[in-house]
């Protein structure tokens, strides 16, 4: 069985063979992947050492210490929810296929979940899946897909029966972004920059190989891309001080220091910020192995309302010059990677944030899902449950 002790040594090893001043980042992360660092609790060989989840930090605080290259922001989805999905749920061939090329970001991936008619109502999605031979033809129109453009693959939830309950319709697919009849349109955000994205597929094919879980049981499926979603967002475990209170702190000490109150205001959300790092940690030494549960939701709330609580502290800190947006204003980019709380340029973080409280669930949905899988109170009456989707009401 893999030890702390062994991790510890392997980390060590990783970086004393492959300095991250010297090395390339695809090639760090090979080599991350190749000693079974990148996610500790999956299997030997790929990309794990069939460890304890709670042994992860201990690799991530190690290569944070010495400033190695990050994946997370070049390839969120396939890092964070991809690679558990395909893993529990994928063949050994997708599975080996995909996996490495994942976390080295050779391939990117992106979720196409979300539809116009369907956001936080999900199992509501229309998107339709046909099957012809050993393919599937889908066709239907995604929303806010990040980094779409960049991807080599999309997770897809389709309906594949609109005469079951709207659960129980559905299948996942993995789809290829490069595919005849998919095409990929900018959405262009408030920060200027268009990270998102939507999606159509016309008569786009997907080969029943590229199936995850059985037709007609997508939703379980998308479940574990949600839950890993959730944690992935708002469940890391930064250093005490850092991300968005830091840079509150660094505003505060060029602005407001003067000021009781303001200095209040601050302590009152570093102590927020802290509670929910510390809460994180906890978390995540409560898993032993597996997909996380529903406990994901109370970091993702509390990461989307502490950005937009901190960020707005931070423009207000900088009075009229939280007006201007610094490197390239307003004008409309395709970022390479994604920037969950605008990476220190206050007025676009700021801007940036507001968006913490819808990607990746709303916080409407996170507070259902607290109450109702953690607290034990009563769930919202939801009458259209056993109606067939074909017959439930749409916009």
């Amino acid at each position: 069985m893999t030890t702390e002790a062994d991790v510890v040594q392997a980390t060590k090893q990783l970086l004393a063979d492959f300095p991250p001043e010297t090395t390339k980042p695809g090639d760090f992360w090979g080599a991350q992947y190749d000693a079974g660092l990148a996610w500790v609790h999956f299997p030997v060989g790929r990309g794990g050492l069939a460890a304890s989840p709670k042994l992860q930090e201990k690799i991530d605080m190690a290569l944070r210490e010495a400033a190695a290259p990050i994946n997370m922001g070049y390839n969120p989805i396939g890092v964070g929810m991809a690679a558990p999905t395909v893993l529990t749920h994928g063949s050994d061939e997708l599975i080996d296929a995909t996996l490495r090329k994942n976390f080295t970001c050779e391939e990117v991936w992106c979720q196409l979940f979300s539809e116009p008619g369907a956001g936080s109502d999900l199992a509501g999605l229309s998107t339709k899946a046909v099957r012809d031979g050993d393919e599937w033809i889908l066709n239907g129109q995604k929303v806010w897909t990040t980094l779409a453009h960049m991807a080599t693959w999309g997770l897809v939830v389709a309906r594949t029966d609109s005469e079951a309950p709207k659960h129980k319709g559905l299948t996942y697919f993995v789809m290829d972004m490069h595919a005849e009849g998919v095409e990929v349109r900018p959405l262009r955000q408030i920060t200027g920059e268009a990270e998102f994205n939507e999606v159509y597929m016309t008569d786009a094919r997907v080969p029943d190989l590229h199936r995850l879980g059985e037709v007609g049981n997508g939703w379980a499926v998308s479940m574990t891309t949600l839950m890993n979603e959730r944690v992935s967002i708002g469940g890391s475990i930064a250093q005490r001080g850092s991300g968005p209170i830091g840079d509150a702190v660094k505003l505060w000490k060029q602005y407001g220091h003067d000021d009781p109150a303001v200095r209040d205001e601050l302590m009152r959300l570093w102590c927020d910020a802290e509670t929910a790092r510390l809460t994180n940690i906890r978390a995540q030494m409560a898993r032993v192995g597996g997909n996380p549960g529903p406990e994901g939701s109370t970091g993702k709330l509390a990461y989307a309302e502490n950005n937009k609580a901190i960020y707005a502290f931070s423009m207000n800190l900088r009075g009229a010059d939280g007006m201007l947006i610094g490197g390239d204003g307003y004008k409309l980019t395709r970022p390479t990677h994604a920037g969950f709380a605008g990476e220190g340029e206050t007025t676009k973080a700021f801007l940036r944030s507001r968006a913490n409280s819808i990607e990746g669930g709303t916080s409407e949905i996170m507070r259902n899902i607290l109450g109702e899988r953690i607290l034990g109170l009563p769930g919202e009456p939801r009458v259209d449950k056993d109606l067939p989707w074909s017959k439930v009401p749409r916009s």
